[in-house]
């Protein structure tokens, strides 16, 4: 998944070839803790009086702790598929490196799936020399044509320093660290507009008939309960994870992860017909929610008044910059962790890791500016953005929700589960009108057909993980 790529779920975990032992036995342990320090965290989000407005993070200036080499005269290029505030908010961190080290960084449009942008401009000779890549598939696939390039000692010895060790093995292929994840995500949110729950008499739910039950009560006061960015398939196997972990558990998430489980699985059976809940509710979902993407999905929530188009939308922290300045984050856009369908409720993650495609000096020390957390404390400042760097000061994220998320996702440690389709190849996880994507936007467009999806989804599954 991805924000214009990426993901938090229910419980993390390296990628699923590199799981230790130590993070099976953690994993169900840990869930509960983990997802209980987050619905703590998001607990008393009204009130707050920081809205938008910058803490004291915002005003302190940009830390200076990592060293960097010289780099006048150096140019370098950096893609990534970010575009509009996620995008010129990096360009500030980008700025800051150029200024400490004289170097000229360009950044570059990428397109998803970004491996075969990347792949073409190998082809062409002219690949970047870093690229942000959303999936720990497509670190491999760089790793395995020989595109990518070992990160370095100065790198690694920031995120030794920076990163709690589950975050630096999902960068790891064949023991080597080859990606440094920059940019993090907790998707097991669901954002709603306070006035409207006001106005209905809705209280945030805790478990899935409990939000079947608020999202009734704001469709009896006349709003639409659910906005679906579904013109963007990754935003629907988001609420597939979030409702598959919660209810079939961690070793079974970890075992779909890996096709060592099918599709046809009874297991997928349920959160598919779980999920036709909502999806399959007459008038759940906003109208148009396969031509709606993902930005507009958040937008129409916090506009229209006490009339929006709908009143909730499940999307991870990253959806902040999407929200209207005039809607007070804490106050009038308030967020509640993704509710329990089984047992425990999910903490889905995923992330963005630079990888060096040309390595060289000034590819490498831009690797160690991003593992460092003076450059994630810029961003984080700026909202709408996690960093899974435990040396990034709390008080630098822009708002107390901010806050209480990232500080969830620190505590976190080790016991996460990385996004599902971010860890399938690429042809089956993460390309627009293709694979699960295209099959869970149909699933959308007809809920009843739950055999038929797990048949598409399975053989599609199948083609891709190699049998």
């Amino acid at each position: 998944m991805r924000m214009t790529s990426s993901t938090i779920r229910t419980r993390w975990s390296p990628k699923p070839d590199k799981a230790t032992p130590h993070h099976r036995r953690a994993a169900k342990a840990a869930a509960a803790v983990a997802a209980g320090a987050l619905a703590l965290s998001l607990t008393a989000c009204g009130g707050d009086d920081d809205g938008n407005s910058g803490t004291q993070g915002n005003t302190e200036e940009t830390a200076n702790n990592v060293t960097l080499p010289k780099l006048d005269g150096t140019s370098l290029e950096i893609a990534a598929v970010w575009t509009g505030a996620e995008q010129a908010n990096f360009k500030k961190v980008l700025a800051e490196f150029e200024k400490r080290t004289g170097a000229k960084v360009t950044f570059v449009p990428a397109q998803d799936p970004i491996i075969n942008f990347i792949g073409s401009k190998v082809a062409g000779g002219q690949p970047p020399d870093i690229a942000m890549l959303p999936q720990p598939g497509a670190i491999k696939q760089a790793v395995d044509r020989g595109w990518a390039k070992p990160i370095g000692t100065e790198a690694q010895k920031e995120l030794g320093e920076n990163y709690s060790q589950g975050w630096q093995d999902i960068g790891k292929v064949g023991g080597k660290q080859y990606g440094v994840y920059y940019k993090a995500a907790n998707k097991s949110l669901i954002w709603y507009n306070n006035q409207v729950f006001e106005n209905a008499g809705a209280s945030e739910p805790e478990t899935w008939p409990d939000l079947l039950k608020t999202a009734q009560t704001v469709y009896d006061s006349g709003v639409t309960p659910f906005s679906v960015g579904g013109a963007e398939g990754w935003t629907l196997t988001d609420w597939f994870e979030n409702v598959y972990l919660s209810q079939a558990g961690p070793e079974k998430y970890d075992q779909l992860a890996k096709h060592e489980i099918k599709w046809t699985d009874p297991s997928v059976k349920d959160a598919l017909t779980t999920l036709a809940q909502v999806w399959g509710k007459a008038d759940y979902v906003a109208t148009g929610a396969l031509q709606t993407d993902f930005p507009a999905s958040v937008t129409q929530v916090f506009t229209g008044g006490d009339q929006p188009k709908a009143a909730m939308v499940a999307a991870g922290d990253f959806a902040q910059v999407n929200i209207p300045t005039t809607m007070k984050v804490g106050t009038d856009a308030k967020v509640f962790p993704f509710p329990a369908v089984g047992d425990n409720g999910p903490v889905v993650s995923g992330g963005d890791a630079a990888v060096i495609l040309q390595d060289s000096k000034g590819a490498q020390a831009l690797a160690t500016w991003l593992a460092s957390p003076d450059a994630a404390q810029i961003q984080a400042k700026l909202g709408g953005y996690l960093s899974p760097n435990k040396n990034v000061p709390n008080s630098a994220y822009p708002n107390a929700v901010q806050q209480r998320i990232a500080k969830a996702l620190i505590d976190a440690g080790d016991d996460f589960r990385f996004d599902m389709s971010d860890q399938a190849p690429q042809a089956f996880g993460g390309t627009p009108g293709k694979g699960e994507w295209k099959i869970l936007q149909d699933f959308l467009k007809n809920p009843k057909d739950v055999a038929g999806t797990q048949a598409k989804l399975e053989a599609e599954a199948a083609a891709a993980y190699g049998g």
